[in-house]
């Protein structure tokens, strides 16, 4: 059998926009520079300028693990580190997204809460948690939507395929990672018969996320095949946080009807089809219900950001279709950068959800760099008495990142919590769990990037069935796994010290 060959890309539209970008921060720091030298009143406005952005900065109201790295660079940068500060701090929309951002919004309103959903007041925990998230993200309650468990990537695609291939109306799909091989491939010849037989096909991949697995014109390609296609926040030469800003979130919508989100990305190691850092362990959930009209609003979402031309009324694509009452609550939300959220959601839900724990917390993720905040709440529930326990990779995909990962064991250990890696491999499972009923499953890790800067998609849920199949999961998946003690984490001291370095600006990363 002839093996697969995967090609990376690094298009030159890439190269090209970022020496541009580069030498637009250039010129103005030069400007700025050079006005400074001939003009000692410019010297004196330096200065105002400096200490009122420190100012700003410090009375503002963003986490303070996010504002360290900006006061380093006002202060011990001069000129240079506030105009990096008035370029790259804070995004902002332009009128046409603001003008379709208000337009989301008022066509999304059409979606509500099951009827039922107030059965939710019985368990006074449960429901908080659910109000801030439909609060912070717009959402809704559903109680008849039931929900699939996929322990790994290699189940999740194969159902997913089949799915694909029963759709009559729509296709909706958006993902931070396709690559061309064997699972592409499979899907993309169903999506392109769905799309000649007339059902509506779109797609939206991260522009950045695919710009070492797609060419730079790929996107004409699906279009030339029928499939409405668009990059997320294409990379221009602009100095600004756009850039930063991407879509971490895997969606996939059917006809309304169905939905699959998770931390599955369309590539072969996802499915264990190719070995790049030992066995790839992800999961992901289906959905069957109303509750995929939120998977919808939130691809809609994107996909209008992303678009030249509005593409009609939203609300057609919403299922009112009436469905049997399931046991258990269903709460899909989204989280992402402001000024689209005013909120740090999914950091804000897991830390709610650690806070109501009473017997057990069971976490995975690939990553474990996070601010004061999480860190504390984690500390929190297991100085309580809480069961906490973490499982992340034994093999790392970026060594940078892991070494930052295991210089959190040593104070989580010291509160009591048990932090596992995952031996066989690399786990890029996104998956919460509190008592036996709880459990978050979605797109979110615990990095800066997902936690702050990504577009972020997850699926809260309470007293569902498949709760307990992701418990008897994690437990499968610790017993592959080994307990780690503080002496994995200990370093020399140039070790440390880099280490210290890094974790200044790892907001930032």
């Amino acid at each position: 059998m002839k093996k697969m060959k995967y090609r990376k890309y690094l298009p030159f539209r890439f190269v090209f926009n970022m020496l541009l970008i580069l030498v637009e921060v250039a010129l103005v720091m030069t400007v700025v520079v050079l006005i400074t030298i001939h003009s000692r009143y410019m010297l004196i406005a330096e200065a105002v300028t400096q200490l009122a952005v420190a100012v700003v900065i410090i009375t503002g109201n963003d986490n303070p693990d996010y504002k360290a790295p900006w006061l380093f660079f006002v202060l011990v940068l001069p000129v240079i580190g506030f105009m990096f500060y008035f370029m790259f701090y804070s995004r902002k929309l332009g009128p046409s997204q603001r003008r379709k951002l208000r337009k989301l919004d008022v066509e999304s309103s059409v979606l509500a809460d099951s009827p039922d959903a107030d059965r939710l007041r019985e368990n006074p925990s449960a429901y908080s948690q659910a109000a801030m998230l439909k609060k912070l993200s717009k959402t809704h309650v559903y109680t008849d939507t039931s929900v699939t468990y996929y322990p790994l990537g290699d189940e999740l695609i194969p159902a997913m395929i089949e799915d694909l291939k029963k759709a009559e109306k729509f296709i909706f799909l958006e993902y931070f990672i396709i690559q061309d091989g064997k699972l592409w491939r499979s899907m993309l010849e169903v999506l392109r018969q769905k799309a000649a037989e007339g059902v509506k096909v779109c797609l939206v991949y991260d522009d950045i996320g695919c710009m070492r697995t797609l060419p730079g014109h790929y996107y004409k390609k699906m279009r030339k095949m029928g499939i409405q296609c668009v990059t997320f926040s294409r990379l221009r030469a602009q100095a600004n946080n756009k850039f930063n800003n991407r879509s971490h979130r895997k969606i996939t919508v059917i006809d309304g009807r169905v939905g699959y989100t998770g931390g599955v990305n369309l590539a072969d190691e996802y499915i264990n089809a190719r070995e790049r850092f030992g066995h790839w362990k992800d999961v992901g959930v289906r959905l069957e219900g109303s509750a995929v009209n939120e998977l919808t609003r939130l691809f809609l979402t994107d996909y209008g950001f992303n678009v030249s031309q509005e593409d009609g009324d939203i609300t057609v694509f919403y299922s009112n279709e009436q469905r049997p009452i399931c046991k258990g609550f269903v709460v899909p939300f989204g989280d992402g950068p402001k000024p689209v959220y005013d909120w740090n959601i999914a950091k804000l839900a897991i830390i709610n959800m650690l806070g109501h724990a009473k017997d057990h917390v069971f976490m995975t993720s690939p990553y474990l760099i996070m601010d004061s905040e999480l860190t504390q709440a984690i500390e929190s529930a297991a100085l309580r008495g809480v069961d906490v326990r973490i499982i992340t990779p034994h093999i790392p995909d970026k060594k940078m990142v892991f070494t930052m990962t295991r210089s959190y064991y040593p104070r989580l250990i010291e509160a009591g919590v048990k932090i596992y890696e995952y031996t066989p491999g690399f786990i890029h499972a996104k998956m919460y769990l509190a008592d036996g009923d709880i459990a978050i499953v979605g797109t979110v890790n615990l990095d800066y990037r997902s936690l702050v800067h990504h577009f972020e998609n997850a699926v809260w849920m309470y007293d569902v069935p498949a709760i307990a199949d992701m418990e008897r999961d994690f437990l499968d998946t610790q017993s592959k796994s080994q307990l780690v003690d503080k002496t994995v984490a200990s370093m020399r001291l140039p070790g440390r010290f880099m280490r210290a370095i890094v974790k200044i600006f790892a907001p930032l990363l």
